[in-house]
């Protein structure tokens, strides 16, 4: 089936692994604590906040407690879509203030704009929020490659080892699964997503194995 689509995750994938865990949550780890506390009131926060309270079984929680408990779910690195969106939060004021630089692979980059240019969709599904996902892309060191992209997937379509979350996608952008091709570094992901109908390509820039699916060490290699 020919491809119209290309969905594509971003941690290991456009971009570097190390850039997410050695730049992007060292910050947000050291920012967070004062943004929440200056931030708290405004209802973007504050909707966190109380969905942070309520996925913890802490609905009495004040403020210095939910910065306690979105500490813990950093350290243990875990997916909670508010602490995402929270993350997002302080990596936005980071990029505008000019301290953060989005990291996106040069064989990406070349690859992105030849398949937009081509007349591909192209689309973003990672555990990072929407909000974190198009900054990385706007903010990037190749400038802004949000032009690129017809629309943004995080958690809140499901996690990203279940089937069900790319055929959620899948309708979501009108397009049948087995015509997007999704890309991962993670044989979990791709699994999903094949069970889902999608094509899969499998990118191996760590030398990891991805068994079952085709595999490759850069975006150049990918022939759709």
């Amino acid at each position: 089936m020919a491809i119209k689509a290309i969905l594509t995750d971003i941690e290991g994938t456009t971009s570097s692994v190390s850039f997410v865990f050695d730049v992007l949550f060292p910050f947000a780890a050291k920012h967070l604590p004062a943004y929440v506390r200056e931030h708290a009131a405004e209802p973007a926060v504050a909707e966190q906040l109380a969905a942070v309270r309520a996925e913890a079984g802490e609905p009495g929680a004040d403020v210095q407690r939910v910065i306690e408990i979105l500490q813990g779910w950093m350290a243990e690195d875990r997916k909670a879509t508010p602490l995402k969106a929270l993350q997002g939060m302080v990596w936005a004021q980071g990029y505008h203030a000019g301290q953060l630089k989005g990291h996106v692979y040069p064989d990406a980059v070349q690859a992105l704009k030849r398949w937009h240019a081509a007349g591909y969709q192209l689309f973003v599904y990672s555990s990072g929020s929407v909000q974190a996902q198009k900054l990385i892309f706007g903010c990037s060191e190749a400038g802004d490659l949000t032009p690129l992209f017809s629309g943004y997937f995080d958690t809140t379509s499901g996690g990203k080892r279940e089937a069900q979350s790319y055929a959620t996608i899948s309708q979501a952008i009108g397009i049948a699964p087995d015509e997007v091709l999704f890309l991962s570094d993670v044989a979990e992901e791709l699994d999903a997503a094949r069970q889902s109908g999608m094509q899969t390509r499998g990118l191996v820039r760590n030398g990891e194995v991805l068994p079952g699916h085709e595999s490759v060490a850069s975006f150049a290699l990918i022939d759709v």
